[in-house]
């Protein structure tokens, strides 16, 4: 059973940066693609981020393409999303994922493995 731990997350004014880190209890970490994804209140979860398992491919969210920045530490079984220029709809829940795939997945479904979340809140 893999474990994922998020943290990082905060209040920010609109126009600010945050980065959030997903740490994972398995060395075999490395050979897991990982995701971001989010939730805010009433809405549906929607993908953010992913990355393959090298980290040689990445995947984002036409809305938060150019600003976010998905990256990964095999050595340190840890995920990152640097997060620039947030707005207030970037206003969520972040929670990681890994699937036991080495090629990252857009579809929730396709993901074995959940952190609990961070809360991220971007002020207007």
């Amino acid at each position: 059973q893999v474990q994922l731990v998020e943290s990082g997350g905060g209040l920010v004014q609109a126009g600010g940066s945050l980065r959030l880190s997903c740490a994972a209890s398995e060395p075999i970490f490395s050979s897991y693609a990982m995701g971001w994804f989010r939730q805010a209140p009433g809405k549906e979860r929607e993908f953010v981020a992913a990355i393959s398992w090298s980290g040689g491919y990445t995947l984002y969210a036409d809305s938060v393409k150019g600003r976010f920045t998905i990256s990964r530490d095999n050595a340190k079984n840890t995920v990152y999303l640097q997060m620039n220029s947030l707005k207030p709809e970037d206003t969520a829940v972040y929670l990681c994922a890994a699937r036991d795939s080495g090629i990252g997945s857009r579809n929730n479904d396709d993901y074995r493995y959940w952190g609990q979340g961070t809360q991220v809140t971007v002020s207007s």
